[in-house]
């Protein structure tokens, strides 16, 4: 009895806090879906951030969609080959990024990929939009395969599935419960919500993803979601991690101007 009561008055011992290994910093970048003007300034706000604090081996994992919706989809391509030129850059692949492969050879594909602000980023490409508007679909995928150069779309296909760096996962849209990361399926990697958002599971590591717009950053103990619908809110997210620690960048788009922020996480 006294060993069974003995056990209610024992310390707790506290569960070690989540962490990137020593020596390293990690920047993760929300789903940007076309806004260039939002992902310079994030960067920008970033490098400078990175230059402020010790030196550390930085990587930037951005995770994924970054096409669609917005108005350069093109640019945003370019300023990511760009970047992954200067720095240590992973890329996720989305489920938008997905799509826009696909589409190139299969119509109903881009008839699905065009409902949901494809037809944004094929117009960010150079081509003749009163040609385009006046196609039928047939002759808009012969449109596309001339305007979209196959460097971008090499570039998407050697996009990553899913990283792990230390205690955090980091995916685009997240993972089935209960099934070992080496099992999961890619549709679920890009595509999933539910049963994903509602678990509080343990995974073992923390999951960061995108893919699920909310307002603001949605901070739990097995998962960290930072899409913060960049096209239509001005507001796009990255999460830092470094350590035990966590802050937050961001932008703010007011009246035309985009400004940046930081915060706690």
């Amino acid at each position: 009895m006294l060993e069974t009561i003995s056990k209610f008055f024992r310390p707790q011992v506290a569960k070690p806090l989540p962490s990137i290994p020593a020596g390293r910093r990690v920047y993760a970048v929300g789903d940007i879906h076309g806004r260039r003007d939002l992902f310079d300034v994030l960067i920008a706000a970033i490098e400078a951030d990175d230059k402020s604090r010790a030196q550390a081996e930085t990587t930037i994992v951005l995770l994924g969609d970054l096409v669609d919706r917005g108005p350069d989809s093109a640019g945003v391509i370019a300023a990511a080959r760009e970047l992954a030129a200067r720095r240590k850059v992973r890329i996720l692949c989305g489920n938008h990024e997905e799509m826009f492969l696909r589409c190139f050879d299969d119509i109903e594909m881009l008839r699905h990929f065009l409902r949901f602000g494809g037809r944004e980023t094929i117009l960010s490409y150079p081509l003749d939009m009163a040609q385009w508007d006046a196609a039928e679909l047939e002759e808009g995928q012969a449109i596309m395969r001339h305007a979209v150069p196959p460097r971008d779309l090499d570039f998407i296909r050697n996009f990553e599935d899913w990283i792990v760096i230390g205690d955090y996962c980091f995916v685009h849209a997240g993972i089935a419960p209960g099934v070992a990361m080496e099992q999961q399926k890619l549709h679920d990697l890009r595509w999933i919500r539910e049963p994903f958002l509602s678990h509080r599971g343990d995974y073992g590591f923390v999951v960061v993803h995108g893919h699920t717009i909310t307002d603001e950053p949605v901070i739990r103990s097995n998962r960290i979601g930072i899409d913060t619908g960049a096209y239509a809110s001005g507001r796009l997210t990255a999460l830092a991690l470094e350590g035990e620690s966590r802050w937050l960048l961001a932008t703010d788009e007011a009246d035309g101007v985009v400004s940046n922020e930081s915060c706690p996480a």
